[in-house]
């Protein structure tokens, strides 16, 4: 479980990039930080593997405060996937995935195996030997998911991953998380701008407004029920695009 207790992060400028956010993500769950640029979705995210230190609040993995963990330990135990996956040049794809379980010593046939499951996983299996200049941005995102994947983190952490792709690679990655979500049942945030992505893919919504948490539920009762102006606006603005896209939001 991921809890934010009554959590607040102020930054140099002054203003609030996360004010009195109160909200638990269940284990196994996926949760979708949905919000505009500023809305502090990103910080709540570099809260949780300490990026970022709150100001006010506890921010708690199965109920142990993450500043009690040295935080190299603690983002051991995390994977995070970022818009830009910044795979390293000069090592192969598989070396990019088993990066992370050599440097916590893992031996070689562990690592080797490792990387075979996960480049299977997410559907790359004979890319192994490539470098990363071969691939295209779809593929590199798939990499990036897989190298997040590679230590068996207990937590995902995902930070707009499928934003900088075209909407076909976009739509066919948004399908491959829920598929290994369902697999893995890994507990999940996914921070997005998209609201379709969001309202498809969770199984709850928080929805982020200048810093607040306005409303969480599921997708169904956010659409149904919108807690305020700005969430009601928000989900008017993602019936209109499901439709431009031909898909239905209940």
């Amino acid at each position: 479980m991921i809890t934010f207790a009554d959590v607040s992060k102020r930054f140099e400028a002054g203003a609030w990039a996360v004010h009195h956010v109160d909200f638990a993500i269940e284990p196994g769950e996926l949760v979708a930080v949905l919000g505009e640029s500023g809305s502090g979705k990103t910080t709540l995210l570099k809260l949780v593997n300490r990026l970022l230190e709150p100001d006010e609040g506890t921010v708690s993995l199965d109920g142990k405060d993450v500043r009690e963990t040295d935080a190299v330990a603690l983002r051991r135990t995390i994977g995070y996937v970022i818009q830009e996956v910044g795979l390293l040049p000069h090592l192969t794809i598989g070396e990019n995935v088993g990066i992370v379980p050599r440097l916590v010593g893992w031996d070689d046939a562990a690592i080797g195996e490792r990387v075979d499951e996960l480049l299977e996983l997410v559907g790359l299996p004979d890319l192994g030997e490539r470098s990363p200049d071969q691939l295209s941005g779809g593929q590199r995102q798939r990499i990036g998911l897989a190298r997040a994947l590679a230590a068996r983190p207990r937590w995902l952490l995902l930070d707009e991953p499928f934003g900088a792709l075209d909407p076909v690679t976009r739509l066919a990655l948004q399908g491959e998380l829920r598929r290994l979500h369902r697999e893995l049942k890994l507990t999940t945030v996914l921070v997005t701008h998209d609201m379709v992505e969001a309202l498809t893919l969770a199984d709850r919504v928080a929805v982020m407004y200048r810093g607040q948490l306005r409303q969480v539920g599921t997708p169904a009762e956010v659409v149904a029920k919108p807690a305020d102006e700005y969430v009601a606006r928000l989900m008017g603005m993602a019936r209109h695009q499901a439709e431009q896209l031909g898909g239905v939001i209940a």
